[in-house]
């Protein structure tokens, strides 16, 4: 079981693999470039990565049908979610929560590459009810 200070430095390290392609490349490009940057700092970074996957949605006895794929789930514990736009819309943020919900995440991040400074206003982090239960 992963504790929260393992997903503290997991999470740590994602942010370093964002600001890394950040300084090397900039803001103003497409999610899709940076989605694809990522998955390579992350594989050398030696960080096990799932990406694109289908998530499955549930309700009660039924399986719905859906193309709902999330960017980014990492070591299965941390959805990422890579955004190349002016803000981070609130939708953006449910859509990350209902991943996490649905994937059992216990934590989040939403990563918006079109900032000044990843750090400090190119990411959010999030976390949600399965986060209590993991252990320090």
């Amino acid at each position: 079981m992963v504790s929260k200070s393992y997903l503290r430095e997991l999470t740590y390290n994602v942010i370093g693999a964002a600001i890394e392609i950040h300084k090397a490349i900039g803001p103003g490009l497409l999610e899709s470039v940076y989605h694809e940057c990522m998955k390579h700092e992350l594989s050398l970074r030696d960080i096990y990565f799932l990406t694109e996957i289908a998530t499955p949605v549930y309700y009660k006895e039924l399986t719905v049908a859906t193309t709902l794929r999330c960017d980014l789930l990492i070591e299965g514990c941390l959805v990422v979610e890579i955004k190349a736009s002016k803000n981070i819309e609130a939708i953006t943020e449910a859509q990350l929560l209902t991943y996490m919900k649905l994937l059992e995440a216990p934590q989040g991040l939403i990563i918006n590459f079109n900032s000044i400074n990843i750090f400090h206003d190119g990411q959010k982090t999030f976390v949600n009810d399965f986060y209590r239960y993991l252990a320090d």
